[in-house]
């Protein structure tokens, strides 16, 4: 056995408190989705924003520190906030409708279906804490948000790497018409996309790094663990492919057929949200419906309500953390 192998595990944290999703030494930037909303307000008069008290963890307190007329703090009252986003939209404006990913799926959704979504109104719900990016436990980790929101009418669905591609997509959906539901990762987030000269378009999937072995179909926060496995697995000689699927609605299903097709790789979804009902289902029903059948399975959070504790204690535990994804690729690779 090498030495590098009897080596001791590096101890996880346990605190709740430790929220950040960067890895040590890994460029971030600060509140990219604030800073980029202030950009697009310089530009387009009509852009407004709203929290249901919660701001400053949304980073929407960039934007209302530059802008306090077009700031609109709507208390701890999340169908409100969805219901005034909707009157805005009506009268013109593009709201920016910013809460926890928990509060706008479980508390708001009957009113983002009925005041918002319906009628097509043009309402930028931007939701932080996807999945597990916090340790607060199952009051707050939106482990099934993409499940509830996939099945409604005229919602498109967006879910970023890194910082570089919230501030791409915050414009790009501005211009799009219609209700979007986006997934947001704040404060200190981390800069990955910009290696790969990656740019963003909208409803679009990308091959971010391709490989011959392996194909990982991936999203948010998950494309960062994907790549970070290959870049890891490329220095064992393993090519694993990454094709980055920002859009999970609508699905940009011709390249992902396309990738698939190339064959004699197996596939692996990847998300940070359960495996019910997210990505990795919508990716098996499409190649069952188009007649392939590669060797398939999914990287993502358990049917299950989950822990509370430090990140990088729950996602070694539950299988996204970079390790549990090169685990996965090499028990695909020897089957």
């Amino acid at each position: 056995m090498s030495t590098v192998e009897n080596l001791p595990k590096k101890k996880l944290t346990t605190s709740a408190m430790i929220a950040s999703i960067a890895n040590e030494g890994q460029p971030t930037k600060s509140a990219p989705f604030g800073h980029a909303l202030n950009a697009l307000a310089k530009e387009n008069s009509s852009v407004v924003g709203l929290s249901a008290d919660l701001s400053k963890y949304t980073d929407l307190h960039i934007f209302a520190k530059e802008n306090p007329n077009k700031f609109f703090q709507m208390g701890m009252a999340e169908q409100l906030l969805m219901s005034a986003a909707a009157g805005l939209a009506r009268e013109g404006f593009i709201p920016f409708a910013t809460t926890y990913a928990v509060f706008a799926s479980r508390r708001a959704y009957d009113f983002i279906c009925m005041a918002i979504a319906e009628d097509n109104l043009n309402v930028k719900i931007v939701a932080a804490l996807p999945g597990l990016t916090t340790g607060y436990g199952p009051s707050h980790q939106a482990t099934d948000d993409i499940a509830i929101f996939r099945a409604m009418p005229n919602l498109m669905i967006i879910d970023p790497c890194d910082a570089l591609e919230i501030e791409q997509v915050i414009p790009q959906i501005a211009a799009h018409q219609g209700p979007v539901y986006m997934r947001l990762l704040r404060g200190q987030v981390p800069l990955v996309l910009d290696k790969y000269n990656y740019q963003f378009k909208l409803g679009k999937a990308q091959v971010i790094k391709p490989g011959k072995d392996i194909l990982i179909i991936s999203t948010g926060l998950l494309t960062m663990r994907a790549l970070e496995a290959a870049e890891e697995l490329e220095k064992e000689g393993i090519e694993v492919s990454v094709l980055h699927v920002p859009t999970i609605k609508p699905l940009d299903e011709k390249t992902i057929l396309n990738e698939v097709s190339k064959g004699g790789r197996p596939v692996l979804s990847a998300e940070n949200h359960s495996v019910i009902g997210g990505l990795g289902e919508a990716v098996g029903t499409l190649l069952l419906r188009n007649g392939l059948h590669p060797q398939f399975d999914m990287i993502g959070l358990p049917d299950a309500f989950l822990d509370a504790g430090a990140l990088p204690t729950l996602h070694d535990r539950y299988g996204i953390s970079t390790e549990a994804v090169k685990d996965k690729i090499k028990k695909h690779l020897k089957s």
